[in-house]
């Protein structure tokens, strides 16, 4: 209930203003098929915001439906129960977007938005976002392949709570975390760490299970905990792993 009370205490403080640029918006990645001209158009559409460490940009059931483009940092998208448990959806780094679900359908917010750093944010209206959607199909065509994508992932968590046992569920989200950090040598580096409680809130279960966990995957020499970081020996292992649970 702590983190609950904490973020609801950081909604209180506003952002910063800051200047945006078509530098601003290179590496955003909806925006990586236009040229530099169109960014600065749209920079000139946007507002710069900036948000320190643990503030909250969004909050579950605002009415609020600027979409959001993360020019830096790093943000957590979240939900917490009746009880006060946090459910943690994912994090966002650089380049992604969010709030494009209020943007698209005018419904309240789904989820509470919150700053895991210092952050660097352009928002857009609504009314803007879907004039840029109609007047640039790559935009378009990106957005509607990203939503294609968290309904893919949704599903995926939604069979992964129905039908898996804690220890492959996270399996499967380390995983998920390791394929976005792989390497070459099929290692991966998650960096920093997710603490376990971070994991246990990702798939609805409590620290004390990951911790078990790790203990066994650490001991069977697939992770290795060192320095802030998580290293993955064998990702093709974890996913073999995955694989004989879920049939994929």
């Amino acid at each position: 209930m702590e983190s609950s009370k904490n973020t609801k205490k950081s909604a209180k403080k506003p952002p910063l203003a800051a200047e945006l640029s078509a530098e601003s918006l290179v590496g955003v990645e909806v925006f990586r098929h236009l040229d530099a001209a169109q960014r600065g158009e749209l920079a000139r559409l946007c507002q710069g915001r900036r948000y320190t460490a643990m503030q909250r940009i969004l909050s579950h059931k605002d009415e609020s439906q600027d979409i959001f483009f993360i020019i830096s940092g790093k943000v957590r998208v979240t939900i917490y129960s009746l009880a006060g448990k946090e459910i943690t959806f994912r994090d966002q780094g650089a380049g992604e977007m969010f709030g494009e679900l209020a943007g698209i359908d005018g419904e309240p917010r789904s989820a509470h938005v919150m700053a895991l750093e210092d952050s660097l944010l352009a928002s857009m209206s609504r009314e803007t976002f879907w004039q840029v959607l109609r007047r640039y199909p790559e935009v378009a065509e990106f957005t509607l392949k990203r939503l294609a994508s968290l309904v893919r992932l949704l599903s995926e968590r939604v069979f992964e709570f129905s039908a898996l046992a804690v220890r492959n569920r996270i399996h499967a989200e380390l995983l998920r975390l390791a394929r976005e950090n792989l390497h070459p040598d099929n290692r991966a580096t998650i960096s920093p760490s997710p603490t376990h409680a971070d994991i246990a809130s990702r798939i609805s279960t409590h620290r004390e299970a990951v911790t078990r966990e790790y203990h066994n995957l650490s001991q069977a020499g697939l992770i290795v905990q060192q320095r802030g970081e998580l290293v993955i020996n064998d990702v093709a292992r974890l996913e073999t792993m995955v694989r004989e649970v879920t049939g994929d």
